[in-house]
């Protein structure tokens, strides 16, 4: 069965569509990321899968349950750790976790195991009983995903989970995401702001830009859909036109740029030809100052399907909370 299956899905607020025609196919166990600039419907999208808006047009199947029919049973089996911090700070650890479990219902003796178990996976069971205010904007990302587990979720929707960390931290937090998809078989929805992030996490990426899916398909061919590999090489430059009719008859080469010494040869997989090449210019009595191999960026592709960069959204966790909070008190 597949995890999510969206069928000419759209939301619109009055002449502002949000979300326009988005059909797609999630699959069960998939890390799948949607990349997208502010204002481009990641965020109502998000919210129609998981409950909390309804679509204005076309449906969606969340592990088979339809979302107009069966919204009940969808919030059952999913979980969400949100992009606002919405922890209680003035209780533990294990106090948030045991409030969420008995929303869900679970049996006491279910909760404590359960408490013990995400806590565990997180690597929170020492800091389970110290209050929340006291914790790291790290921790508490980790702490709302432990609470995103708790009942056993088969689908877990993550909206900018490393928002305002330090680049350290997210690279732990981009750790569990991956052990808890790869070691537990759940299926991830992930929003981010960091190309870098999606690159490294997602078996395939979704790029939306004005409410519509403008491109679909993996990390790597999404880079290679916009150019080749690039092989640089640095040589003497009375030698470069010698040295570029070398490198033209070299099987997949796809094209050859140069200026002043260096020569710019377009392969396919570059870092395994580029010590090829290497060899066959020294071979020929050339000598090579300087060699390197340079893939395209998802921030490339990016920007060749939204037309602009990326804009990252700033502040700390502790920017973010006190925003929160003033969004909350109005």
């Amino acid at each position: 069965m597949d995890a999510i299956v969206l069928d000419n899905l759209t939301r619109s607020f009055g002449s502002l569509v949000a979300v326009d025609n988005i059909s797609v196919t999630v699959h069960e166990g998939e890390l799948f990321g949607l990349l997208g600039p502010n204002g481009a419907g990641k965020t109502t999208l998000i919210n129609i899968l998981t409950t909390l808006d309804k679509p204005s047009e076309g449906t969606a199947l969340i592990a088979g349950h339809d979302i107009h029919a069966d919204p009940e049973n969808i919030r059952r089996i999913i979980g969400i750790v949100f992009q606002d911090p919405s922890l209680d700070v003035e209780l533990t650890g294990r106090e948030n976790l045991n409030f969420h479990a008995m929303m869900y219902d679970m049996p006491t003796d279910e909760r404590k195991q359960r408490i013990d178990e995400v806590l565990a996976l997180v690597d929170l069971s020492d800091r389970a009983d110290q209050l929340v205010h006291e914790f790291s904007g790290g921790m508490r990302r980790r702490l709302e995903i432990a609470r995103g587990l708790m009942h056993h979720p088969r689908i877990l929707f993550l909206d900018e989970p490393t928002l305002g960390l330090d680049a350290q931290t997210r690279r732990k937090i981009w750790q569990y995401i991956r052990e808890l998809n790869r070691e537990l078989g759940i299926t991830v929805i992930l929003t981010t702001h960091y190309l870098e992030e999606a690159d490294y996490l997602c078996d395939r990426i979704a790029i939306i830009d004005h409410g519509k899916i403008v491109a679909l398909d993996t990390p790597l061919n999404l880079k290679n859909k916009i150019r080749e590999d690039i092989v640089n090489i640095e040589v003497d430059e009375k030698k470069v036109e010698q040295v570029k009719k070398l490198l033209m008859e070299f099987e997949g080469v796809k094209k050859i740029t140069t200026t002043d010494c260096c020569i710019s040869v377009s392969i396919s997989d570059a870092e395994k030809h580029l010590p090829e090449f290497i060899e066959l210019i020294l071979s020929k009595g050339h000598v090579v100052h300087s060699a390197s191999a340079i893939k395209p960026s998802l921030e490339e592709a990016f920007i060749s399907y939204t037309g602009t960069a990326i804009r990252e959204q700033k502040g700390s966790y502790k920017d973010q909370s006190r925003a929160y909070i003033r969004r909350k008190m109005g």
